[in-house]
């Protein structure tokens, strides 16, 4: 080894790369060593965040191909073609590891960055969703995490001018040293506005504007996201980017300004990896060079080294590619929106990222090494041996699936499960939200998926997040292929049709056999479940190093979905519509108490496992539906998941004020029946004279269809009779269990108290 080796060996070490990735660096540089500025371009750029360097084989295993994609993975968001001209762009991104360090900034720079993934492709963001996972609610730690997060949910999103419309709050004990903050937006563009980020054309100018470049967010994303690390290190904080959304407003118009007046060659924002990455990978795409000239960059604080420069994720900034006859109408533009702008490069012919300062060059790097030729692991995954898992705090040790018999209270249960903290009302948390700003909210959160008006059109989108991290513990594949399902579900009871999906995968330390092995079979649960329900991939963010001192996040496959709801006159909602209505469920019910809300309430029998999913049964029930709500036959719908069917009506009936009664025969124990989650089911109720017809259409896609009841009074009541009693049998005794009996208003009690007792702001 030279002393030129060993000299360097401490630096690339502390930069994150391995001896291994720095053989891999000299290899591409016609193996001369990286010096400093260089060896930080590389450290940035291949971090985990950046490169997808354990994950990018799995990756290439999605389905991405589908009618109307019009832009797909590789580009900074997916865009997929509505008709008329127009199309829908969507993302999700995760800000997990920042936000464990300074949950207000890092949350809302994720809102910031996910915005200018939008933006950047030439639409105008309509929507925001945040999806949310913290540890035990009773923490102290967890509560100062969830009270930052929301804040800078809140505070971004609302000083943007962009809606928050939908999301998720999940508390789970996996999440108590690693929090998951994952940010979806969705935005709307004219197709012939498409812009990519590419830099094509030598001799065009590399223009940046937005904010000022300074030392806030240097190695931000990027490295925290690529390793593991402890909440509580002060050395960590530095490196959180510390957002502006006015400013972040600004940038939104002129952008758009510029992409319709056609003044820009390409657009890419600036965001992990800062100048390196958004120079690099437009070079790449573009199969061209860019020289950049340091001295250019506008900064906001004296004395930044070269490397701090390359590689800050100081926000609100984009980097565009302009013909140079063009660069006076650009300047026209940001000056008038009030952002500095600047020429800090031109478009080379030589495939090279050259940084010079002083006429002086201080690196000069293939761009194509630092993005598509950057190094790709080749991990070990293997399944973990089978165990147990030891019950949560609070659940009990001896734990039963008979739970309720006769004897005992359905209706306290359900109470108790509607009053818990992942199931209550999430009003406490997004009534910190402005959901409406842009008046394109249909309907916004608290009530299922989100539903946008089209401006202009009849049409509306539709869009919701999933994951089930709780299955995901137990099965990793299933766990996805839920999420997805539910995803697409939910979409699909509004009447509207999946249009695709986005995903954010969460996981820990890839270079562990067992974390990489979840990861492997989150993918193929995820690739499965899309194949087998039509909607293609359109990009996404896989967030890796999910670990802390305590132990690794369960494994989350976020999922977010976007459909296409093409009359919104034609929209259903899950709140029960009249009294008098009928109420039927569409599928079945199958065993499985494991992973649910209940088991986390009392327990799962070892034997136990989560329920199955029939992916060709889910795509027919989805099928179904839409087809029913086309007809006209639907007056509300809900799917079965949290906390089961007993769960499902109580929502319905909730959101309504109305209350049901019912009959459910019963085939399994009763908790499966009342409180189990399996999928492929959905609470429908119709007019009376509507329930033939939509019976034979259930059927007709291969469904059951049973009778449950009839809406109306002011109470929620739940018989259980054995399966295949009949008449005066049933006033004989035939009843399994006692009936659950609730009034509406009692429901909505526990409902509406349920987070803030959690959380401690019931006062």
């Amino acid at each position: 080894m030279t002393v030129a080796e060993r000299s360097i060996e401490p630096l690339h070490r502390r930069l994150g790369l391995t001896d291994d990735e720095l053989d891999a660096i000299r290899e591409r540089l016609g193996g001369r060593d990286p010096n400093d500025l260089e060896l930080a371009m590389f450290s940035v750029m291949w971090s985990e965040h950046c490169s997808y360097k354990s994950s990018k084989p799995l990756l290439r295993t999605l389905p991405t191909a589908g009618e109307g994609v019009v832009a797909g993975p590789g580009e900074n968001a997916g865009v997929i073609s509505i008709g008329d001209g127009l199309a829908v762009a969507f993302k999700i991104e995760s800000h997990n590891h920042p936000s464990a360090v300074e949950p207000y900034q890092g949350a809302a720079t994720g809102v910031g960055g996910i915005l200018r993934d939008i933006f950047t492709m030439g639409a105008r963001p309509i929507a925001v969703l945040d999806a949310l996972r913290f540890g035990d609610p009773t923490d102290p730690r967890t509560r100062h995490l969830v009270d930052g997060v929301v804040r800078g949910v809140g505070g971004y999103g609302n000083c943007v001018g962009v809606p928050t419309v939908g999301g998720e709050l999940v508390f789970d004990p996996s999440y108590t040293g690693n929090p998951l903050v994952n940010v979806m937006a969705i935005g709307l563009l004219e197709e012939r506005r498409l812009t990519l980020a590419a830099a094509p054309g030598p001799g065009n100018l590399v223009v940046l504007f937005g904010s000022t470049t300074g030392r806030d967010g240097i190695g931000g994303a990027s490295v925290l996201a690529s390793a593991t690390f402890t909440h509580d290190d002060p050395s960590k904080r530095p490196s959180v980017q510390v957002g502006d959304p006015f400013a972040e407003k600004l940038l939104i118009e002129a952008s758009l300004e510029l992409i319709e007046g056609g003044l820009v060659e390409g657009l890419q924002d600036l965001g992990a990896g800062g100048i390196t990455c958004a120079t690099s990978e437009t070079a790449d795409r573009a199969g061209t060079g860019i020289a950049v000239d340091l001295d250019a960059i506008p900064r906001r604080e004296p004395d930044m080294e070269p490397f701090e420069v390359m590689i800050s994720e100081s926000q609100e900034r984009m980097c565009a590619a302009v013909r140079p006859e063009r660069w006076h109408e650009v300047r026209e533009v940001c000056a008038r929106w009030g952002l500095p702008v600047a020429i800090i490069g031109r478009v080379t012919d030589d495939g090279d990222l050259t940084v010079t300062s002083n006429g002086r060059e201080l690196a000069r790097v293939p761009a194509r090494a630092l993005t598509s030729d950057a190094i790709v692991h080749e991990r070990i995954g293997n399944a973990p041996p089978h165990r147990r898992a030891a019950p949560a705090p609070g659940v009990s040790i001896d734990p039963s699936d008979r739970l309720p018999e006769r004897g005992m209270d359905p209706g306290a249960v359900l109470l108790a499960l509607l009053g818990s903290a992942n199931l209550a009302s999430r009003r406490p948390v997004f009534e910190q939200y402005d959901s409406t700003v842009g008046a394109d909210t249909i309907v916004g959160p608290g009530r299922g998926a989100a539903v946008l008006r089209v401006k202009g059109t009849t049409r509306a989108l539709v869009a919701t997040t999933d994951g089930n991290q709780a299955v995901g513990a137990l099965d990793p594949y299933l766990g996805a292929a839920l999420s997805v399902a539910e995803a697409t579900r939910n979409v699909s009871i509004t009447g509207a049709r999946p249009l695709g999906v986005t995903n954010c995968l969460n996981y820990g330390d890839p270079s562990r056999p067992e974390a990489f092995w979840q990861l492997q079979e989150g993918v193929r649960g995820l690739a499965d479940a899309c194949r087998a329900l039509g909607v293609p991939v359109t990009g996404g963010n896989v967030s890796l190093y999910n670990e802390s001192p305590a132990g690794a996040i369960a494994p989350t496959a976020e999922i977010g979905v976007v459909g296409l709801l093409d009359d919104v006159a034609m929209l259903v909602g899950p709140a029960f519509a009249e009294e008098g209505d009928a109420i039927l469920l569409i599928g079945e019910v199958t065993p499985g108490l494991s992973g649910s809300a209940y088991a986390a309430l009392a327990g799962a029998a070892v034997e136990d496992g989560p329920p199955g999913l029939d992916l060709a049964l889910e795509a027919a029930l989805q099928s179904g539906i839409r087809e029913a709500i086309a007809r006209g036959l639907v007056a509300s719908a809900q799917d079965v998941s949290g906390g089961g069917l007993a769960v499902a009506l109580a929502e319905s009936a909730m959101w309504s004020g109305l209350g049901a009664t019912t009959r459910l025969a019963v085939a399994n124990s009763p908790a499966v029946e009342l409180f189990g989650e399996s999928p492929s089911r959905i609470v429908v109720t119709c007019r009376p004279r509507f329930a033939p017809a939509l019976t034979l259409v259930a059927r007709q896609h291969g469904l059951s269809a049973e009778a449950l009841g009839t809406v109306g009074g002011n109470r929620l009541v739940i018989e259980l009779t054995g399966a295949g009693a009949t008449g005066a049998a049933e006033e004989r005794g035939s009843r399994v269990a006692d009936a659950l009996e609730v009034p509406v208003a009692d429901l909505r009690h526990a409902w509406d108290h349920g987070l803030p007792r959690a959380l401690g702001w019931e006062d």
